[in-house]
C-alpha cells in the first residue's frame, strides 16, 4: 500500500499517519517525487482500508499495490539503488566486474588471479571458500583457511571479496571479514539463512534459483531487505530447462525484465549458465548489450588443474581480451560518457 501526500502536506500531518500505523507490524519506507512525498507499507495491509487514511489531512490518495514484492520493487522505490564497496559501484549507472576463481586453492594460485584480473579492470574479486557441490566426493573448498587466503589477496590487490555462505553458522565471520556476501542458487530460497544475512548490513549479491520465476526471486530480494540494513544484487546464472547442449539456460530477457520491475542492480553469470569457457566470452558481450549492471566471471590461470569448474574457467589472457570487448560496448551503449 502507498499512501500519497498532498503536495502542500506538513510535516505535522505526515507523522500523524506514521503515529497511527507505529502500532502495525509493517515497515514504512519513504518514497520522494520531485513535487510528491509518498510513504510505502511493507508487510501484511489486508486488514488495512483506503478509507481510514484519506480522513487524515494532507493525504491525497491511497493505492493498493498489486506486486507481492514491495522492498525489491520500483514501485516503492522508483531511482535505481547503488551498491557502494569502498568507492567501487555497482547499479544506477555504474558498470562492475566481479572476477575470480570457482574455488580458492592456495594463496599463490588465489593472489595470482586476483592480480591478473585487477589488471584487467576487474573491480571485485571472486573465490568460493565454501563451496556447495553435487557431489559429496568433490572438492568443497577449504573452508575458513580459504577465507584467510582471499583476505591475503584483498591486501595486496586493493579488491574488495566476494565469495558465498553455506550456513548461518558463519554469519558473523562473514559479516566481519566479507566485503559482498554471496547467497548461491541452492541457497535462494533459504529464507532464515537470507533473513540473518539481511540483518548484517553487507551487500548481498543473491542468485537466481535453477528452478526459479523472476518473482520468486524477487520475493527472496525480499526476505533480506526486510532487516532494513543490506542491499540486494540480483544475478541472472541460468536455468535449468530441457536443453542439455549448455551447463544451463541463460536468460537474457530476465535482465530487462528484472531492470523494470526493480531497483536492485542486476548482474549476469556467464560461467555457471554456459558450463563452458568459450561461450563465456559471447554470452559476457550479451549480458552486457542487454543492460546488465556487472558481471561475474570464473577466472583461472590453470584451467586444466582447477579442483572446480575449470571447464568453464577463462585464463587471465582471455580474460583480458574479452574485457577490452566488454569496455568497447559499453563505450557504444553510453556514449554520453556514463561511468563503466
Amino acid at each position: 500500500m502507498i499512501i500519497i501526500f498532498k503536495a502542500e502536506a506538513t510535516e505535522g500531518q505526515v507523522n500523524a499517519v506514521r503515529q497511527a500505523l507505529s502500532h502495525k507490524d509493517l515497515m514504512l519506507q519513504d518514497i520522494k517525487g520531485e513535487s510528491t512525498y509518498m510513504l510505502g507499507l511493507a508487510g501484511d495491509t489486508s486488514q488495512l482500508h483506503p478509507e481510514e487514511f484519506m480522513r487524515f489531512e494532507g493525504v491525497e490518495q491511497v493505492v493498493r499495490v498489486s506486486e507481492p514484492y514491495k522492498l525489491s520493487g520500483r514501485r516503492f522505490h522508483p531511482q535505481d539503488t547503488v551498491i557502494d564497496v569502498n568507492g567501487r559501484k555497482i547499479g544506477g549507472g555504474h558498470f562492475a566486474v566481479i572476477a575470480g576463481p570457482c574455488s580458492v586453492e592456495g594463496e599463490d594460485q588465489v593472489l595470482s588471479i586476483a592480480r591478473d584480473v585487477e589488471r584487467s579492470g576487474a573491480k571485485f574479486l571472486r573465490g568460493g571458500a565454501f563451496k556447495p557441490r553435487s557431489s559429496p566426493y568433490s572438492f568443497q573448498g577449504l573452508g575458513l583457511d580459504g577465507l584467510e587466503l582471499l583476505k591475503i589477496a584483498r591486501e595486496k590487490t586493493g579488491l574488495p571479496i566476494v565469495t558465498e555462505i553455506m550456513s548461518s553458522e558463519f554469519i558473523e565471520v562473514f559479516a566481519r571479514d566479507v566485503d559482498i556476501i554471496q547467497v548461491g542458487a541452492r541457497n535462494m530460497q533459504n529464507f532464515p539463512l537470507l533473513r540473518e544475512v539481511g540483518y548484517t548490513g553487507k551487500p548481498i549479491l543473491l542468485k537466481r534459483g535453477m528452478s526459479a520465476s523472476i518473482e520468486e526471486m524477487l520475493m527472496a530480494a525480499e526476505y533480506a531487505l526486510l532487516g532494513g540494513k543490506s542491499q540486494v544484487i540480483l544475478c541472472e546464472r541460468g536455468i535449468r530447462t530441457f536443453e542439455t547442449a549448455t551447463r544451463n539456460t541463460l536468460d537474457l530477457s530476465a535482465v530487462a525484465v528484472l531492470k523494470e520491475k526493480s531497483h536492485l542492480p542486476v548482474i549476469v553469470d556467464p560461467s555457471h549458465a554456459t558450463g563452458y569457457w568459450n561461450l563465456v566470452p559471447p554470452m559476457a558481450l550479451a549480458a552486457t548489450a542487454a543492460g546488465a549492471d556487472g558481471l561475474i566471471i570464473e577466472v583461472h590461470n590453470q584451467p586444466e588443474k582447477a579442483l572446480c569448474d575449470g571447464q568453464q574457467s577463462l585464463t587471465p589472457m582471455s580474460f583480458d581480451n574479452l574485457m577490452i570487448k566488454i569496455q568497447k560496448i559499453r563505450n557504444v551503449l553510453y556514449d554520453d560518457g556514463s561511468e563503466s
